[in-house]
């Protein structure tokens, strides 16, 4: 296949985006915990609070700045490389977008400052109030960015104005509390609270390897334990219920990652493992869970979840309905006023699938012309690639069963076991220090992958949204983006290691007394102070 400006224009997007949300996670994620952390050391006033929070909060100053710059980059490409996208659903797409930056940016980049050079201006009450609002901003953040993206999954409260030839908002409370955008948040900052969990707990297991900054590893395991658990059940609770709305809305996307080939009697089975062969339309060693897809789908034992070839034929038929809508809108543009009523009339009835002729523009100048092959291929094309999306789901459902049980056995051994930690353990949680970014990543695929062939599903097709440029346009960007990003990569991984090795700047656990004479008897009991025998009786806390 020769590939064009959509195909580029698409590949850039997706690398910009994912390389962007690879920073998103922890910053959500590290914000609430060096929040509570602080909230801590107010309430005991005890020292290794105070370098706990600086030293993660350091961490997590890094990373929000190269988010930061990632992030804006990534918005500029709505007017470069999608400009026509831009125009046509700006005043709906553009409302969240702009509300972010005002409302959400600039409180989380104002306290972020605070945050940093407050720390001798500040009473400890208030300093901690700064932290949590810089929480609250970065979570504030995403949530207008969801809610934009939710419209794009599901487009409500927006109508098509033929006067005009876009789409406009006829409802802000609609966009506002789409269910998809809502489901979407809540998953989408729970695995941020599960990215950062698993990355404290890493990098407090590699310190008690290592013997260094035990105290405040031990405190940080527990901390990202209890946290990460809450976050992983939740997780899973609301990854449901983003299946549930997905079901709904996006009907054609849980078919295609269920490989489900043709409907199926109710309730549907999920399928454990397969390999989709999309031209055979059939998935090879499938191996089922019975009722687990229906449940998932439709919560309850009677609705059927339709297959591939039924929502094919359904789209089929939206095509020839959509048809008659772009006929009549077309007489509208010609006649303006004086229109016939029933031409406004027959607009109207069919107005909702305008968008489904356009799909025709692929291979037909005016869809009016489209024969009924094209119109088959048409509706072909509104199956999305399958196996990408089947294995990416399996990928990130797999992964998030996975992060709910080492988080328990760390809260276990946190809690119930004088945090005595085998090493073999602390291995395991360095080791997975960056699954979580795959799983997230592999829930954006199965998102935005799963939504193809539309930039805004069943109202703009993905063909038509681009910026009239040259192939050489768009690929020049491209590499420069990706020679840009390497760098930027290379920075954020180099900087972090380096604070990560450093460590504290103050080092409290070897000021502190009781930890002082804790580890000196470990190591004359010729014990590993990496292992974390049971220690010896601690003043409270």
């Amino acid at each position: 296949m020769e590939i064009g400006v959509v195909e580029l224009s698409r590949l850039q997007f997706a690398m910009t985006a994912m390389y962007h949300f690879l920073f998103v996670p922890l910053t959500l994620g590290l914000s609430v915990i060096v929040a509570i952390m602080e909230t801590v050391y107010v309430m005991t006033d005890r020292p290794i609070w105070r370098q706990m929070t600086k030293f993660w909060g350091t961490l997590f100053g890094i990373n929000f700045v190269l988010g930061v710059a990632t992030g804006i980059t990534m918005e500029f490409q709505f007017g470069m490389n999608w400009s026509y996208y831009s125009h046509y659903v700006g005043d709906i797409f553009g409302a969240p977008l702009a509300i972010e930056g005002l409302m959400a940016f600039f409180l989380e980049a104002t306290f972020v400052g605070l945050f940093f050079f407050g720390w001798d201006k500040l009473t400890k009450l208030q300093h901690m109030v700064v932290a949590w609002l810089v929480a609250v901003g970065s979570n504030f953040s995403a949530l207008w960015i969801l809610i934009a993206n939710g419209w794009m999954q599901n487009p409500v409260g927006a109508a098509f104005n033929p006067e005009t030839m876009r789409m406009e908002m006829t409802s802000f409370a609609e966009v506002l509390f789409n269910p998809v955008a809502q489901a979407k948040f809540v998953h989408t900052v729970s695995a941020g609270y599960v990215t950062a969990a698993v990355f404290v707990l890493g990098v407090s297991a590699w310190y008690l390897l290592k013997g260094r900054h035990i105290e405040l590893a031990r405190r940080s395991i527990a901390v990202a334990a209890s946290f990460g658990l809450a976050s992983a059940l939740s997780v899973v609770v609301l990854g449901d219920e983003s299946g549930y709305t997905a079901g709904e809305s996006q009907k054609m996307k849980i078919a295609a990652l269920e490989a489900m080939w043709e409907t199926e009697p109710a309730p549907a089975s999920f399928t454990l493992f397969g390999i989709p062969d999309q031209e055979a339309r059939e998935t090879k060693y499938a191996i089922h869970i019975p009722w687990v897809m229906g449940l998932i789908g439709t919560r309850s034992l009677t609705e059927e979840i339709p297959g591939i070839g039924q929502l094919e034929e359904e789209n089929a038929e939206k095509i020839r309905n959509g048809l008659i809508a772009y006929d009549a809108l077309l007489t509208l543009r010609q006649e303006r006023d004086q229109t016939p009523q029933d031409v406004r009339d027959r607009f109207e009835a069919h107005s909702d699938d305008l968008g489904h002729a356009l799909l025709l523009k692929r291979y037909v100048d005016d869809p009016r012309d489209a024969t009924d092959e094209q119109i088959a291929q048409a509706a072909a094309d509104t199956v999305p690639r399958v196996w990408p999306l089947f294995w990416a789901f399996r990928i990130m459902v797999g992964l998030g069963f996975t992060f709910i049980g080492v988080m328990t056995y760390f809260f276990y051994r946190a809690n119930f076991k004088q945090m005595r930690f085998p090493r073999p353990a602390l291995w395991l949680a360095v080791c997975i220090i960056p699954t979580p970014w795959i799983a997230a990543e592999m829930g954006w695929i199965v998102a935005e992958f799963g939504r193809q062939p539309w930039t805004v599903d069943g109202i703009l097709p993905t063909a038509l949204s681009v910026s009239h440029l040259s192939v050489a346009d768009v690929l020049i960007t491209l590499i420069g983006f990706m020679l840009f990003y390497s760098v930027l990569f290379v920075v954020e991984i180099g900087l972090m290691l380096k604070y990560i090795r450093k460590g504290p700047v103050e080092d409290v656990e070897e000021t502190d007394a009781w930890t002082s004479r804790h580890i000196q008897r470990l190591s004359t009991s010729g014990e590993d102070p990496a292992a974390l025998a049971a220690p010896a009786p601690q003043p409270a806390e």
